[in-house]
This record gives structure tokens, sequence and C-alpha cells, in this order.
């Protein structure tokens, strides 16, 4: 069947034109693995949940994209359908606008790709603070195109290591995965002085955990 004959399953509506598209493609990318009910589901999903906690209503379709594509990977991998070829991480807090933010960005620098990292929140905001978006920039590091994401079932689903920082018992223990608890501040509302200890207490953090997954820290961009 031609992908532009393809229609929502009964009961299921478009708000956004794009998001019936989104759903035809990622039904052909997941082929075998999902069927359209399942991708269908995820993108209204993940476009709802979006929608919610944003102040820029422009950014949601791209954001949309970027945040099915990744659940269903997530689940994929969970399922076994995809392989796993390094170690994936999962950094949790409460906004995910600071320090999950940080410790997603700096754990993919230091392994120089050697580990996957996913980051999410328990009660998402809108946007990543400024301050931590600066405190990272001043080690080269871009978080522009990142952006504050609920924490969701598949994605804990697919982690080997789930680091929380300050989020409480909202996240979903699993038999066989590792966790560990940060204690660190929270950025929001803090000095550009006061973000910079927490990356470096982060940094320190990071460190330590990939030693312990077996991957040698890299340097960061000069």
């Amino acid at each position: 069947m031609d992908v532009s004959d393809r229609r929502p399953l009964p009961g299921l509506t478009y708000p956004e034109a794009y998001l019936h598209r989104l759903a035809d493609e990622l039904s052909l990318k997941f082929s075998g693995i999902f069927g359209l009910e399942t991708v269908e589901r995820y993108v209204l999903e993940s476009y709802t949940s979006l929608l919610r906690g944003s102040t820029v209503r422009a950014h949601v379709a791209a954001r949309t994209v970027r945040f099915a594509t990744d659940r269903l990977t997530a689940l994929a991998q969970a399922k076994g359908a995809i392989a796993r070829d390094v170690p994936e991480v999962l950094f949790v807090c409460e906004q995910n606008a600071g320090r999950s933010q940080m410790a997603a960005v700096l754990t993919a620098h230091l392994s120089g790709g050697r580990v996957h990292v996913r980051s999410a929140g328990s009660m998402p905001s809108g946007e990543i603070h400024a301050t931590v978006v600066e405190a990272m920039r001043e080690l080269g590091l871009d978080l522009g195109e990142e952006f504050p994401k609920p924490l969701t079932d598949d994605v804990v689903q697919a982690a080997d290591v789930v680091v929380t920082m300050g989020c409480g018992d909202a996240c979903p223990v699993y038999p066989g995965k590792r966790y560990q608890d940060w204690e660190l501040a929270d950025p929001a509302g803090q000095s550009l002085d006061a973000v910079r200890g927490i990356r470096e207490e982060i940094r320190a953090h990071v460190v330590v955990l990939l030693n312990s997954v077996g991957v040698e820290p890299q340097a960061l961009p000069a």
C-alpha cells in the first residue's frame, strides 16, 4: 500500500497535519518491529506531552519528531529488536532543564560516543535554564538543540544505568539495571558561578561513571 493511502486508525485524530506524516514515516522506519497502531499512539502521546510543557509552540513539531523516534528506538532496544552496541545511560532530574541535561552532554562527549545517553524529567519545564546553557557553552558544549522531555517507561526499560538527581520516587525500578542517585544542588534560579560549581560536580561524577562501565574519559573540545 502506498504511504499516501494510509489513514489513521479508527478513534485517532491528528491535530496537526505533520503528525500524520510523521506517523507514516516512522511506521516505515520501524517496519517489522512495531505496527502502525503503536507508532501512531507514540506520536500522539509524544506530541501532547511536549505541547503541554512547551513555551514556544513553533518548536513542538521538530521536538516531536526527535522525541517519538527516540522513544520508539528505546522500546525496540528494550524488546531486543534493535541491538545495543554501547552502554545505555539515562539521567533523570525533576525539570530536565539543568542537572540531567548537563550530565547527558558531558557523558556523551567525555565517552567519545562509547556510551549512549538519554535524559528526562519527572516534571519537565518548558526550556533549559539559560545559565546551564551558558555554563556548558564555556566548555565548548552546545545545548542549543536539546529540550526538556518527560520521563517515560520505555527509556527506563532501555537503560543499563539509571542516574537520578532529585526526582524522588518518580522513576520506575526494573530488575537487572544499575541505579545511582547523585546528590546535587538544583541550578534553577542560581547564579552562573553557582551553576559552574554544579557542572564541575557533575563532571566528576561522570568520570567515575564512565570508569565503572569500562570507558576511559576523553578530553572535552578546546
